[in-house]
């Protein structure tokens, strides 16, 4: 089984596609996990900058933000339709919101379903605070109801929501496990979804739990037969990066940690990928 990981572009708006695009390259990433704009200009700089260094694109969708739902019915269509179009390996979507019925998700999650039957597009919906998958408890009934959905774990998000570890929801994250397309590799601790750095001793007990649900998911993923396994290191910027009080300053650098997870979890799988 093949790992690919891909870098952000959450973070690095400030730098232009080219730059960016040849960083990332010489980061040794194998592509960029981003949203597409409807920008005709804007998005031909992605795909030439993307062309020019051979990166793959892992297309995001987070722009869920209408309270009512019709509404927010109408522009997830929109937005995976548009997504769809351009030929990404696959979306990840932070679709739905933590106060919508679970019906109402529900019918978020068929209607990408069925853009996925129309146009072989996987989208990975993403755990995510705010969203359908807030909660690992929420998303264990969600999972056993929609049996045709994947998702892109983000464990982080849990453990903030639960105040935990997780350790008393296992079955959800078994449950999820089995579900698991894509990894967003950010280790969060029970007050935040982002611990300040992952290299510092302070957080050993954090990333070592991560790093077992994610040497879970692809030890599944493996023996599943799956050819292909991806992994975005997500640590954001201020204000996910804790920042200094008046200054403003982050207390590290997030190009820098997500390189260091990069290459820690390329070191971690070697033997599965190859690498």
């Amino acid at each position: 089984m093949q790992i690919k990981f891909f870098c952000p572009k959450w973070g690095s708006e400030h730098i232009a596609w080219d730059a960016f695009c040849a960083k990332v390259k010489a980061a040794g990433y194998d592509g960029v996990e981003a949203p597409i704009p409807f920008d005709d200009t804007e998005r031909a700089q992605i795909f030439e900058a993307l062309d020019k260094y051979g990166l793959l694109l892992i297309a995001q969708y987070y722009q869920s933000f209408e309270r009512d739902f019709e509404q927010h019915k109408a522009s997830l269509k929109k937005h995976l339709e548009y997504l769809t179009s351009l030929k990404p390996l696959f979306i990840d979507s932070q679709t739905g919101k933590d106060y919508f019925t679970a019906e109402q998700n529900s019918e978020l999650f068929k209607i990408a379903t069925e853009i996925t039957k129309q146009t072989g597009i996987v989208v990975a919906h993403e755990t995510h605070r705010n969203k359908a998958l807030f909660a690992a408890h929420i998303t264990k009934d969600l999972l056993i109801a929609n049996p045709d959905i994947v998702i892109t774990a983000d464990f982080s998000h849990w453990c903030n929501v639960s105040e935990s570890l997780l350790v008393q929801q296992q079955e959800a994250v078994d449950l999820a496990v089995t579900r698991t397309v894509h990894i967003h590799a950010r280790v969060g601790h029970a007050e935040s979804a982002q611990v300040s750095d992952p290299r510092a001793d302070e957080w050993v007990e954090e990333l070592e739990a991560h790093l077992s649900w994610w040497d879970d998911i692809v030890k599944y993923r493996m023996e599943g037969g799956a050819q292909l396994m991806t992994i975005s290191p997500e640590f954001g910027p201020a204000p996910y990066m804790p920042a200094l009080p008046y200054t403003k300053m982050p207390v590290a650098n997030q190009w820098d940690i997500n390189l260091y997870m990069k290459d820690m979890l390329k070191w971690r799988y070697a033997d599965i990928s190859g690498k």
